[in-house]
């Protein structure tokens, strides 16, 4: 039960904020430290939801902090296309080499994730000439117009049309749902011919731009592409003179036990978009492409005024240089073995998990009725997210119908803190489905 000072807060926010902003998690903040939130009333809580995957390198880390301090000293801002400066530069130089996009690779700076996939649709069009874009089902990309278009799930869009133009969407290969007694080669390739067999019957391989995918699906409910897909998609991205667009805003940057998932697949992107843990909870995000694509814009047809702000390249150039130290990559990797372990226990235990996924740190586990994946229970994903905020765990959900646990802590959470987390979500499905 929440006690006086949270539940006036969250009275407060009843008042003045719309209703439209979701609450994913019945809980309050007030500072926040590693994977520790402190809520109004001064209770801890173990984080697993990560500010939606923004903290990989935790709350408040202090070099982070230290370099956000340092430079608003210096300048807040001044605008890059105003006046150019080395912070902006010196990030850029670093995303280059870090995610490598062939030979040559260039950066722009954006304020969001969302706003990084508007610019990279914008730029696959210019590189092109061509209008079309393909998604998938189950996608999130973000609630602006181009990319709420391309989100998937109904309920995040509803009202809000008329959407873009020109957006085509194919089946996500959802091996859990989908692959009968196909196993996991056979299915990609089934769903590859079928991809093929689409451009004789929705759109012309000829008319489209960009493929845009997430290598796991964030929102979707973590559901991973299976290898041999991605690398057939690359494939025939390559055969049509399509630009593969892979979107990382929530798989980055370590969370799934390397800088980035596709680094699993063996497969390069032309265009790719990031935010989130870029820099720890500042607002900045970036698309990363190769050269050759990236400068194929006309002048002024990408950028604003605040993308690349100073404050924000000094915090993501900090972020990353934190992640290089304490190796975030290992970090993300030990964690997803930890919780992946514990996940399948629950699975042996309790008929309500019907699928364990995920890659790296980026795992899920699925709620289902009758051990059928087609009777999702979003019911009871909200009792135990409820349970887990009585208890001292703030857990969050994906999946189109609401019914994924998702695990998004702060990556360097202790092991002692990781199990407690994942001991109480436990203790919660014993209460409530016993």
């Amino acid at each position: 039960m929440l006690h006086s000072k949270s539940s006036e807060l969250l009275e407060r926010r009843k008042k003045y904020v719309p209703n439209a902003i979701g609450i994913f998690n019945p809980s309050t903040a007030t500072s926040a430290n590693g994977a520790i939130i402190i809520d109004a009333d001064g209770n801890e809580m173990i984080d697993f939801a990560g500010g939606i995957g923004v903290v990989n390198a935790g709350h408040c880390p202090p070099s982070v902090v230290t370099a956000i301090q340092k430079q608003a000293e210096k300048m807040l801002h001044c605008s890059f296309n105003v006046a150019t400066y080395d912070w902006y530069l010196q990030l850029a130089e670093k995303l280059a080499t870090i995610f490598p996009h062939g030979n040559h690779t260039k950066v722009m700076l954006t304020n969001s994730g969302a706003e990084s996939v508007e610019n990279a649709i914008k730029i696959a069009r210019q590189a092109t000439g061509r209008p079309a874009i393909i998604c998938f089902e189950n996608g999130f990309h973000g609630r602006t117009m181009m990319a709420m278009t391309l989100t998937s799930k109904v309920g995040y869009k509803q009202g809000c049309g008329p959407f873009s133009p020109e957006v085509y969407r194919v089946p996500f290969p959802d091996i859990y749902k989908q692959s009968g007694n196909l196993n996991e080669n056979d299915f990609a390739d089934l769903h590859l011919r079928n991809l093929e067999a689409y451009f004789n019957t929705f759109v012309a391989a000829q008319q489209v731009a960009a493929i845009i995918v997430e290598p796991v699906q964030g929102e979707g409910g973590f559901t991973v592409l299976p290898k041999k897909y991605l690398q057939g998609l690359r494939t025939i991205c390559d055969k049509y003179g399509i630009l593969l667009i892979l979107d990382e805003v929530q798989s980055g940057f370590g969370r799934t036990g390397k800088w980035a998932a596709y680094e699993h697949f063996g497969v390069t992107p032309d265009l790719s978009t990031w935010a989130k843990s870029m820099g720890s909870g500042m607002p900045i995000g970036c698309v990363i492409g190769k050269a050759h694509i990236m400068d194929a814009c006309q002048p002024s047809t990408i950028g604003g005024t605040y993308p690349g702000n100073p404050v924000c390249c000094a915090a993501a150039l900090a972020t990353i240089e934190l992640m290089e130290k304490i190796d975030i990559n290992a970090i993300g990797t030990k964690v997803g073995e930890i919780v992946l372990d514990r996940f399948m226990q629950m699975k042996q235990k309790f008929t309500a998990i019907g699928d364990v996924r995920g890659l790296g740190a980026m795992l899920a586990f699925e709620l289902v009725k009758n051990n059928n994946p087609f009777e999702p229970d979003g019911d009871l994903c909200k009792k135990l997210i409820a349970y887990c905020a009585a208890n001292g765990l703030i857990v969050i959900s994906a999946g189109v119908n609401g019914n994924c646990i998702r695990i998004l802590s702060p990556l360097v959470i202790s092991e002692e803190l990781l199990n407690k987390g994942l001991d109480i979500i436990e203790a919660g499905l014993s209460q409530l489905t016993s």
